[in-house]
């Protein structure tokens, strides 16, 4: 799989024919006829075994003849309803929108006097969501003015209009007025990354770079995924600092994030039901949810949140295959990155100055910062110390706080 992802990834970079040799994974039709036609043929071999009797023989026929029916009246109904389900290595654009949603609530904006990147980006986010976290830390590293549409986690109001329900969203204003749509933390790094580094080409024109890529998982289910999301189209244009080993580590430790670290988070923040709800209290404290939601709403997203994140780590502690002992997993990550940055001798992941993956990593771990969980990894882990400096620079760039009408809150207080 990791080959086809690798082939995924050039090719959307580089459309060049794909080796069906190599890459073609069985649609889900094929499994489906190939598996009726094995059943089908083991049926009529038994049949066909001495002494057996006319009732076994009718028995077996009767069997094949369900399963063939059953096999392909399931196939058939599954090709009417969704008419790409058979399909793969299919290329799905970014979705392009003519304005703003009506009814979207912009609840802050954060605007840098320094900015030139002239881009006008919305970002529909949780607060304390750890994709969103890396969103944010990457904006204000780079100093980027964006509006923020805080969505509620319970009820998704604020995003009923897509088809997409899942944050971090962003909608960025192209040349010609319209809005061009990402929904993946890293793609949306990368492209403003992009974006930033060459000016050339209008941020609709650049998202092209990121489509969405069709394929069939190891149990035969359609996925969909950005395979090159981790790259940056530097073109003939790439930053003099910038090395080839530099940006494979920068893909490595940014795809380390997201596959791994990030999925530490649920089962150390919600493994008791008392530190869920501490955890909760806390994201309403960050995320202000007292100012931007009525009251009833806020504790909806508190008491129901925390009920049905602590039972979900349950099942994600067992499907990453986590000890009881969840804390160990997070401070062995830790571990991990403190001692590459050791190896390396150098302040950042990036060198000097914070890269993408110090920016990555920093963002996921800031979604926990309130929770007990960081206090136990900063007491067990050298990480404080490389995590506070990448804050310290974050802040220092990010641009100012413009609350909006929100009741109870003065505007731009």
């Amino acid at each position: 799989m990791s080959c086809f992802r690798l082939a995924i990834a050039v090719n959307a970079t580089r459309p060049l024919p794909l080796n069906s040799q190599s890459l073609r994974l069985l649609p889900k039709r094929n499994q489906e006829i190939s598996f009726t036609r094995r059943q089908f043929s083991k049926a009529l071999e038994e049949s066909s075994l001495k002494k057996k009797s006319p009732g076994t023989l009718k028995l077996a026929l009767l069997g094949a003849s369900i399963g063939a029916v059953a096999g392909s009246g399931y196939t058939f109904y599954s090709n009417f309803t969704d008419k790409n389900a058979h399909k793969e290595h299919e290329r799905t654009p970014p979705k392009v929108i003519d304005s703003l949603p009506a009814g979207v609530r912009i609840t802050k904006r954060y605007l840098n006097p320094k900015d030139t990147s002239g881009l006008d980006i919305v970002l529909f986010q949780f607060q304390t969501c750890p994709f969103c976290c890396k969103v944010r830390a990457y904006l204000d590293y780079m100093g980027v003015s964006y509006s923020v549409v805080e969505v509620d986690a319970v009820l998704r109001q604020d995003i009923r209009w897509s088809s997409v329900k899942k944050v971090p969203m962003v909608l960025i204003r192209q040349q010609n007025g319209q809005y061009v749509q990402m929904t993946d933390s890293s793609a949306i790094i990368s492209l403003v990354a992009t974006t930033l580094n060459d000016k050339r080409l209008d941020v609709g024109d650049l998202a092209q770079f990121y489509p969405q890529i069709s394929f069939f998982d190891d149990d035969g289910k359609k996925r969909q995924d950005i395979m090159n999301k981790y790259f940056l189209m530097y073109q003939d244009r790439t930053p003099k600092n910038m090395t080839k080993e530099l940006e494979e580590n920068e893909r490595k430790w940014r795809t380390w994030a997201d596959n791994h670290l990030v999925h530490l988070i649920s089962p150390n923040c919600y493994q008791t039901l008392g530190e869920s709800m501490e955890t909760f209290e806390w994201f309403s404290k960050a995320g202000e949810w007292d100012v931007y939601f009525p009251k009833w709403e806020r504790n909806l997203m508190v008491y129901c949140g925390a009920t049905a994140m602590w039972a979900i780590s349950k099942l994600l502690k067992r499907r990453h295959d986590l000890s009881d002992d969840v804390r160990s997993h997070m401070c062995d990550a830790l571990h991990k990155w403190s001692t590459e940055l050791k190896k390396r001798n150098t302040k950042f992941m990036g060198g000097k100055q914070p890269g993408l993956s110090d920016l990555s990593v920093f963002g996921v771990l800031s979604s926990m910062e309130g929770c007990q969980t960081f206090k136990d990894c900063l007491q067990n882990t050298n990480i404080g110390k490389w995590f506070y400096d990448v804050k310290e620079l974050v802040e220092q760039n990010r641009g100012q706080l413009h609350r909006e009408r929100v009741v109870g809150v003065a505007p731009n207080a």
